[in-house]
């Protein structure tokens, strides 16, 4: 059988786990947060207006005609109401991240296959922002969340195999 190179134990790889969870735990507050003002922080027109402006200068509009279309699109479909929806959107994906985060930490498989399958889907995103508007806030994010994708594969994969190793070492020894 395969060897895997670098060999976690138990204890390392629970904290390693916890450490993602947290992480994602605090991305989430952050959402919560930024949801929050959007929804119930709406009268301060300025700051409303330099929110906007910044969260269009995120999402890259000037670079994507596509982007553009489609925001553009939305917010006539939305009549005036793409703050909220955006809102309610930061709203719904901080309770993915408190999903994932606490799943991680309760050390669930399926919270881990959840935050592999949500992370790496983001990837392409962060690498066209980090293409477009270099940082290095951009450039940690990307490199945490592949680095997370990578490590959780890494432990549902051979987690598994260890397992099946312990459960094949344990009918050896009782012969």
């Amino acid at each position: 059988m395969h060897e895997p190179k670098i060999v976690l134990q138990t204890k390392k790889r629970v904290r390693y786990l916890k450490l993602i969870a947290l992480f994602k735990i605090g991305k989430g507050l952050l959402l919560l947060l930024f949801g929050f003002s959007l929804l119930f922080l709406n009268a301060r027109d300025v700051w409303m207006d330099r929110l906007s402006e910044w969260a269009a200068d995120e999402i890259l509009l000037e670079h994507s005609k596509a982007v553009h279309f489609l925001l553009n699109k939305l917010q006539y479909f939305l009549a005036g109401e793409h703050l909220r929806a955006t809102g309610f959107l930061a709203l719904f994906y901080c309770g993915v991240l408190f999903t994932e985060g606490i799943g991680v930490y309760l050390q669930k498989r399926w919270a881990e296959w959840l935050m592999i399958s949500a992370t790496a889907a983001l990837i392409p995103l962060e690498v066209r922002h980090v293409w477009h508007r270099p940082s290095v806030g951009a450039v940690v994010i990307l490199v945490a969340n592949c680095f997370i994708v990578w490590f959780l594969y890494y432990v549902l994969k051979w987690g598994k195999h260890e397992h099946d190793l312990v459960e094949t070492q344990e009918l050896i020894e009782s012969r």
